[in-house]
């Protein structure tokens, strides 16, 4: 099976504050551009950094999935809560979300990490192996996979 890593969920509320960020940046970005600064001058460290963020804004604005959860149907994707037993025995549950969720919940597991990654597409008693970042390896049985209740 084949699951779309790139697929948004966002509460209608997380909509509408990303959306409210994003009008403000562009805000901010047209009263800057207005100044009197000679185009040869090297952007500042915040120019550079609001329009990273003003471009992540608009990638994650394009196409979100809006006031609905993730379909309840046992596979890991982002926008599940992942409960996994690790190969040492310890549990842990978490949410399976891109940066902008990931910055609003205690534990969180990007789907591009080397953990996401293996668990993506998953079912609940599949045993799934990752590498670690200093080259070893470890792996984990997924316990419960549930959409994520804001």
């Amino acid at each position: 099976m084949t699951v779309d890593t790139n697929r948004i969920w966002l509460t209608e509320s997380r909509y509408a504050e990303l959306s409210a960020e994003l009008r403000d940046l562009l805000q901010q970005r047209a009263v800057s551009g207005a100044a009197d600064v000679p185009d040869d001058l090297p952007d500042t460290t915040a120019q550079r950094d609001r329009e990273q963020r003003i471009r992540r804004l608009q990638e994650l604005l394009s196409d979100p999935v809006v006031g609905e959860t993730p379909p309840d149907d046992g596979v890991v994707e982002p926008g599940m809560e992942v409960t996994v037993r690790y190969d040492d025995g310890e549990v842990e549950t978490f949410l399976l979300a891109h940066d902008e969720d990931r910055a609003r919940v205690s534990m969180a597991c990007s789907p591009d990490s080397p953990l996401g990654r293996a668990l993506l597409g998953s079912r609940q008693g599949d045993h799934v192996t990752y590498q670690l970042p200093h080259g070893g390896e470890a792996g984990c049985t997924l316990v419960r996979v549930v959409p994520y209740a804001t």
